[in-house]
């Protein structure tokens, strides 16, 4: 189970760095949704659920579950453990 340990490593050092880019004030242009809510509306952070709509998350969700099924797969027999080439 030491190649899940390293994924979720992997993920969290993402989730981290996200999340200093988006407290430096650093957002996508455009709008999240088609009523016009802009990527600069929502905060930081945990408080950013409360604004991103529900089909958002759960694009977000499914896309991850995607990514965590079919994409991000431990070669068996790799070089090392946690070799995630495709």
């Amino acid at each position: 189970l030491r190649y899940v340990e390293i994924k979720r490593g992997r993920i969290s050092m993402l989730a981290v760095l996200g999340h200093i880019v988006t407290a430096a004030g650093i957002r996508l242009p455009g709008a999240i949704d088609l009523s016009g809510t802009s990527f600069t509306d929502v905060p930081a952070g945990v408080a950013a659920l409360s604004k991103v709509p529900a089909s958002g998350l759960a694009q977000i969700f499914l896309f991850v579950g995607i990514l965590e099924l079919s994409v991000m797969k431990d070669i068996t027999g790799g070089e090392f453990v946690g070799d995630f080439r495709n």
